[in-house]
């Protein structure tokens, strides 16, 4: 199938590891030309210095910082300066874990700078290029704990609930611009944030992590946890010509782990 994604422009937040590498890989892949945002962008170059030349030669490292909305506003700047992005994806890092009795104010405002109000900034920055355009994607990077919330990260289950709702909100607000909006929800995917919620886990129950990734492997109807490439691959077609009709949807990528509709 042709994407259509040849020439296309795309910002790709968090994108120095984990998933948001897989995605702005796959794009690159597609004909795309990537910036690849992260706090740290030798992490970027750690990445692309693996792929073939064409498709690394695609990928521009940039930094930012989710957390600091000088750095995001400065990003936007750049990024418009320079005739703005088609694509938009929106990947920030998960939270510290805890239960949600223990979860103070300053915890949840500074969590949801990072994770939801300053993504909302960037994003609110960028839209007008894409309707000037009359194209656009905006792809959220959220969690199946939107649906079913994970024990011990209630701050992301509260403030990646937040951001759907806006999502949604914004789809319906830009379909007619030839804009989608949509949020793709992993399960257990194979990244480091994966393996450190497995390892915190171990920690708590006192055993080894091997045995809380068996655990939590057996829950999965798929038997495994995903790879990142098969999540990017999903992110990839809702940023397609293909998928012009999807908007306002939250996409999981769990491998059945959500049982529920």
């Amino acid at each position: 199938m042709n994407l259509g994604l040849n020439g296309r422009r795309a910002l790709v937040l968090g994108a120095s590891r984990g998933l948001g590498a897989a995605i702005a890989s796959s794009l690159a892949a597609e004909g795309v030309q990537v910036f690849a945002a992260a706090r740290s962008p030798k992490g970027v170059d750690a990445w692309r210095g693996e792929l073939p030349a064409e498709q690394a030669a695609r990928i521009v490292a940039l930094q930012v910082d989710l957390a600091d909305l000088a750095s995001v506003q400065g990003l936007a700047n750049l990024l418009i300066e320079s005739g703005g992005v088609d694509i938009l994806v929106n990947n920030g890092g998960g939270p510290p874990a805890g239960a949600a009795r223990d979860q103070l104010a300053a915890a949840w405002e500074s969590s949801f700078r990072s994770m939801a109000s300053h993504l909302f900034e960037l994003t609110a920055r960028l839209l007008p290029g894409m309707a000037e355009k009359g194209w656009g994607r905006v792809i959220t990077v959220g969690s199946s704990g939107i649906q079913q919330p994970i024990a011990n990260l209630a701050l992301s289950n509260g403030i990646r609930a937040a951001v759907q709702g806006w999502s949604k909100t914004l789809a319906a607000e830009v379909a007619a611009q030839g804009i989608t909006v949509n949020m793709v929800l992993p399960g257990r995917i194979h990244t480091d944030r994966v393996d450190q919620l497995d390892a915190g886990a171990a920690q708590r129950q006192g055993k080894r992590v091997e045995e809380i990734a068996a655990t939590s492997r057996a829950g999965i109807p798929a038997g495994r946890y995903g790879r990142p490439e098969e999540f990017a691959n999903v992110v990839t077609f809702l940023a397609s010509e293909a998928a012009s009709y999807v908007t306002g949807s939250s996409i999981r990528v769990d491998g059945g782990l959500i049982r529920s509709t």
